[in-house]
């Protein structure tokens, strides 16, 4: 049997509806195998989705893929926990008020899949709500194009195909490689993105945009940015994202430099070491047009 198979046999506590943290490797196991199946279903289909519809602005776009791997998704994650609730960007849905919730994205970098651009990925987490929100337990991102598995779990470290991850170590934001990201909202609004942009562009080694939150948050958990952040973010882009930059040692906060709440809508997440620069950058008032 291979690893990889190994690993995933490991979800047969499947038919428990109670919660048990002792459980988190189990339970990141079966959002790993969710994302995967999903993942599998977004290669084959990469480019070429059949329907493409607009969603909050016209520049946020959905897929019959999206919807599908989000049932996909939900089949496998409910088989295995019935009694946890369930977040989902396609339907929204909030089934349960129960204490323990998974928020998924099913394809985040919708565009880039649309036009057959290979940069999107999974998103997986589970979310503890009898804590402070946005309490994550588990986070896995998927990223099918590069056939790469991130896996964290709270106190429990992050990992890219069972390899530990740990953040960069550059010191500063002069010698740092940012990512942002431009949400639905930006054509209402194009400040304050741009002048962040143009400021951040000048004092780093460059900002890119690489149209996926999921996956900019993964690579800063893997040490390949040194930071991130966007505005108008939702809770499935960001769940399982900043457990693993947490978990590789890294830093979350919102741009004022406070721990992140889900529904507020804005994320920075870096190395730790260059965090404070990016906090002052961020709050400083950027002009309105």
């Amino acid at each position: 049997m291979s690893r990889r198979r190994r690993f995933m046999s490991r979800d047969r506590y499947a038919s428990t509806s109670s919660f048990s943290r002792a459980a988190l490797p189990q339970y990141a196991a079966v959002a790993s195998r969710a994302a995967l199946e999903a993942g599998a279903l977004l290669a084959r289909w990469i480019g070429r989705p059949k329907r493409v519809a607009t969603k909050r602005s016209a520049i946020d776009l959905v897929t019959e893929l999206d919807r599908a791997c989000e049932r996909l998704i939900d089949r496998t994650l409910r088989r295995a926990t019935p009694a946890f609730g369930f977040l989902g960007e396609e339907s929204s849905e909030r089934r349960g008020e129960l204490p323990y919730r998974w928020i998924v994205d099913p394809l985040d970098g919708t565009n880039n899949f649309v036009h057959g651009l290979p940069l999107f990925g999974v998103s997986i987490g589970l979310e503890d709500c009898t804590r402070r929100p946005g309490t994550i337990l588990v986070g896995v991102i998927y990223d099918p194009m590069r056939h790469e598995l991130f896996v964290a779990g709270q106190g429990r470290g992050a990992y890219l195909n069972r390899r530990r991850l740990h953040v960069s170590s550059t010191a500063t934001l002069s010698h740092s490689l940012l990512s942002t990201g431009f949400s639905s909202k930006f054509l209402e609004h194009t400040q304050p993105y741009l002048g962040w942009f143009t400021k951040l562009q000048r004092r780093s080694h460059g900002v890119r945009r690489l149209g996926s939150t999921t996956v900019s948050l993964a690579a800063v958990a893997a040490g390949r940015l040194e930071g991130f952040y966007e505005q108008d973010v939702w809770p499935w882009d960001i769940a399982a994202g900043m457990l693993l930059v947490e978990e590789a040692g890294g830093r979350v906060t919102n741009f004022q430099g406070s721990p992140v709440i889900l529904d507020q809508g804005r994320i920075i997440a870096s190395n730790g070491r260059i965090h404070r620069e990016l906090v002052r950058v961020l709050t400083h008032p950027v002009r309105s047009r």
